[in-house]
């Protein structure tokens, strides 16, 4: 969303931003870098650009090949400080983002947080013994300083075509692309033509040592429940309440239409901490539901939800990944890094 009047403090958000690169490139701030690879996840606009989906992708994808860390901040935790991940976690301790990754892969990798990244990252890399750690969303977070900088930027709102804030959404200015070594235009329709993409590389105009990607977001075929299975194609026997704390649900709604038309959307902010009068209006909601109905919402919100007792057994969650366009080619690139360093 574009808010032109407020152009003129943008101008002094610049200035800001600006002047504080400035002082990591010259090496007035510091900057701490690993001998251990470092891969970064990040945007440079507020709200949603497909950053968990890739931070997922990523962690799966190098696991199967190396010790591997997630970082992130643990974003509307209740808990400060360091903390890894476990059985005994929930979001309050470590934020949905972590408990989100901890439900669907349980030990398959590391999942720490941290809202001090340099030391979490030391402190993961030597005691969790890792050959590659994922930060999630660090890319203004020049304290540290990854060995290879994924940007993420969404299809239907391109970095190139926003402003900084205030008057838009985007943290810095656009020339903090040219700290990425992959741009990922990500959430892409799924019949996105060779025209339209080589259009969207005009616009970012790569650097020499920059690859552009182009990814889209795909959905399970089924939903799932606390311990019920249903597939996507039965969604259309029911109503439906759809309950999302995210920043961007549109492509889920645009998704979720496909199947059923009879949807009540209740939308939150995101990262929502759910209280118990969201909750009440919630089961309100639902009981004006037909006799046939059911709560979904996304893998994120429902490790939120599901800890709701009444909720519990009524809410099912639609898991997503992300299709990679040359996935081979961008596997490729990412593991060369990794051997390289």
């Amino acid at each position: 969303m574009k808010r032109w009047y407020l152009y003129p403090f943008s101008l002094g958000y610049h200035f800001v931003t600006a002047l504080r690169n400035a002082m990591y490139d010259w090496g007035i701030f510091k900057s701490t870098s690993f001998k251990t690879p470092v891969i970064n996840v990040g945007n440079l606009s507020v709200g949603g650009s497909g950053k968990s989906p890739m931070v997922m992708y990523l962690a799966e994808f190098l696991s199967r090949q190396y010790r591997t860390g997630v970082l992130s901040r643990g974003y509307g935790r209740l808990t400060k400080g360091y903390g890894i991940t476990n059985y005994d976690s929930n979001y309050k301790t470590v934020g949905d983002e972590a408990m989100q990754l901890f439900e669907r892969f349980k030990n398959r990798f590391v999942i720490g947080v941290s809202e001090e990244r340099v030391p979490g990252a030391k402190k993961m890399i030597e005691d969790m013994d890792l050959n590659v750690l994922i930060l999630d969303d660090a890319f203004q977070h020049r304290a540290i300083k990854p060995g290879f900088n994924i940007l993420m930027t969404d299809y239907e709102d391109p970095y190139f075509k926003d402003f900084l804030l205030p008057a838009g959404d985007l943290r810095e200015s656009r020339h903090g692309a040219e700290r990425a070594h992959i741009i990922m235009v990500s959430k892409c329709p799924d019949d996105l033509t060779e025209e339209k993409k080589q259009y969207y590389i005009s616009r970012i105009k790569p650097q020499h040592y920059q690859k552009v990607f182009f990814s889209s977001i795909g959905y399970d075929e089924n939903v799932y429940s606390k311990d019920k299975v249903l597939p996507d194609n039965n969604l259309a026997y029911y109503d439906i309440l759809l309950i999302t704390g995210i920043a961007n649900p549109k492509p889920l709604l645009s998704h979720l239409s496909k199947f059923s038309e009879r949807v009540k959307h209740l939308k939150f902010k995101d990262h929502h901490n759910f209280s118990d009068d969201d909750i009440k209006k919630i089961i309100e909601e639902y009981k004006k539901l037909g006799e046939y109905k059911l709560i979904l919402t996304t893998e994120k919100d429902y490790v939120r939800l599901k800890t709701f007792d009444y909720l519990r057994e009524l809410v099912y969650y639609w898991p997503i990944n992300v299709n990679i366009d040359q996935k081979e080619v961008f596997n490729q690139t990412i593991v060369n890094y990794v051997r390289k360093n």
